[in-house]
């Protein structure tokens, strides 16, 4: 009774038993708008999700899958304008650019951008309420990415 052996996890995931090891390179910022610290605020989330949600081991280069990318897109725009044309809401929206490498089985890599948002009162200024919103969707950024390199949706 041979054949193939794949793990499985509480977070939905199948990871290969080959795949030991994963390296993340950081993300560089090429957003114009964006905080000097979103790229390493951006790397170290995904590097979370996938020390929280995995057992493999970190390593600088050559691992048995690898990500890398950049902030491509850090803007804000308007939404939900009242009848005074004064917006009620604001979005503040990063995109990501990913490539994902799995060297035991080329079918799984890919190439895409990944992009999330989150909204706030026109009221609020950025400023106050940025930490949080860039937070918030660095992590939902994140779990996207674990999310089509392990749970293939």
């Amino acid at each position: 009774m041979g054949g193939c052996k794949v793990n499985y996890s509480f977070t939905g995931a199948s990871i290969s038993p080959d795949i030991k090891t994963i390296t993340i390179k950081n993300f560089p910022n090429y957003a114009a708008l964006a905080q000097p610290s979103i790229s390493q605020k951006f790397t170290e989330s995904l590097r979370d999700v996938f020390t929280t949600q995995t057992n493999l081991t970190f390593i600088n280069s050559g691992g048995d899958v690898q990500l890398e990318g950049s902030v491509n897109n850090y803007v804000t725009n308007p939404v939900a304008v009242q009848g005074n044309q004064i917006a009620a809401s604001n979005r503040l929206s990063i995109t990501v650019h990913v490539k994902f490498s799995n060297s035991k089985d080329e079918k799984q890599n890919f190439e895409t951008d990944f992009t999330r948002y989150a909204d706030f009162p026109s009221n609020q200024n950025l400023a106050t309420v940025e930490e949080q919103l860039i937070k918030e969707i660095n992590t939902q950024i994140s779990q996207d990415i674990f999310n089509r390199a392990f749970t293939n949706w």
